[in-house]
């Protein structure tokens, strides 16, 4: 059997790379290092009510990778949701096939496209369709001697070469720009085996991707909620990483959530992603949550507090939502992994979330995040289209 629940708890970046992207965070991996709080797990008393298979918490170390292994670790639920035994999907491999897009993307549009570690949950998905799959043990991405992610040299190097090609010193490009790209994106992260043994049997990436893991790429989708686009259509979501200008589909904002409980009780986990800049965002205690204060109105004593246990919280409405997605206070900055659902010791309900982080906060890797967080700081949710409510499903012309 596999030790991928969350059970074992007592229920239960951001650091941008930023210089060009949002959700590209370069969290450190030794600030993560013996980051418990005193006393969080004693003043919110979790009980699960939905507690979904996961695989064990990773740490994306010091790359903005976060949306890829969010989504992978989504995939991997996935596969143990329709029965199969789970395997660690390359997060990196992933990655690498995106900046390899992203290039493309960036010197078509003349170097006016985000770049950067940053992506969007869809981009697994993409990239799953169009390149397979890998497993971790054969792809790590770690081919210079780092035992963790360490991207910035690489991600400055692509760019040089990028760059280059965007100024067309030649008058004209060659063929060769993309393979100048290629190259410095496989110097760091390894070549891409064309073939591999797994468990006694010869997979490339394409037929791993199709016999082991198994999912159906064109069962997944994604959707978002604001008020400036028709509901229940589809729409560009803009924001810095969705650099492949992918659509989403549109629902009201108390739908969001309806959602995602009904992704849960079916048994499907979500992919998140959202901004987790909010002061009531503690990756150290493990809670997320809209405190009904303003941070700036609080006295020093109420700030120290704000993790002593459940507090009142702000309620969220579609223009308080719109307003802080086009004032830049909800970007797109970071993806996690929703695998339940949990109340607190006054009855309200949370979403269990899993990070990539590592396991050093309160909860070993997961957190607990509010409703109205969710409801607010989303930018966007992936899911399995069965997970949706039959009645929205409709609305959105997804067939089931």
């Amino acid at each position: 059997m596999y030790n991928f629940s969350v059970k074992p708890f007592i229920a239960a970046s951001l650091l941008f790379a930023g210089m060009q992207t949002g959700f590209a965070q370069d969290y450190l991996v030794n600030s993560l290092k013996n980051n418990q709080s005193a006393n969080s797990t004693t003043a919110f008393q979790f009980t699960d009510v939905i507690n979904i298979e996961n695989t064990p918490v990773k740490n994306q170390g010091s790359s903005g990778t976060c949306w890829s292994y969010s989504a992978n670790s989504f995939l991997e639920s996935e596969m143990i949701r329709m029965g199969k035994q789970p395997v660690e999907i390359s997060q990196i491999y992933t990655a690498r096939n995106a900046y390899i897009e992203k290039g493309k993307n960036y010197v078509r549009m003349h170097g006016a496209i985000t770049l950067g570690d940053g992506g969007a949950l869809h981009d697994v998905i993409n990239m799953y369709r169009k390149y397979g799959a890998l497993p971790q043990n054969v792809y790590t991405g770690l081919n210079y001697g780092t035992t963790s992610n360490k991207f910035a040299e690489m991600a400055a190097m692509g760019e040089g070469v990028l760059q280059a090609a965007v100024k067309n010193p030649n008058g004209e490009l060659s063929p060769n720009w993309i393979k100048a790209y290629t190259s410095v994106i496989d110097s760091y992260l390894g070549d891409v085996p064309q073939s591999f043994e797994y468990k006694g049997k010869k997979y490339t990436p394409q037929t791993f991707a199709k016999d082991v893991v198994g999912i159906n790429p064109d069962d997944y989708v994604e959707i978002s909620s604001l008020k400036e686009y028709p509901y229940y259509s589809k729409f560009v979501l803009m924001v810095p990483d969705n650099w492949s200008l992918d659509l989403v589909y549109n629902v009201k904002l108390n739908e969001l959530t309806d959602i995602i409980d009904n992704a849960l009780k079916k048994g499907y986990t979500v992919g998140w992603a959202g901004d987790v800049s909010e002061k009531g965002f503690s990756w150290k205690n493990g809670v997320a949550y809209i405190p009904a204060k303003n941070i700036a109105d609080m006295t020093p004593e109420e700030k120290e507090g704000l993790f002593l246990g459940p507090k009142e919280e702000l309620e969220i409405t579609e223009d308080i939502r719109q307003k802080a997605f086009d004032n830049y206070q909800t970007t797109d900055d970071h993806g996690m992994h929703i695998v339940g659902l949990s109340k607190d010791q006054n009855g309200k309900e949370y979403y269990i979330i899993k990070n990539s982080w590592g396991a050093s906060n309160d909860y070993k890797g997961y957190m607990y995040m509010t409703k109205n967080f969710v409801k607010y700081k989303s930018t966007a949710i992936l899911l399995h289209k069965g997970g949706i409510p039959a009645p929205i499903a409709k609305k959105l012309d997804i067939k089931q």
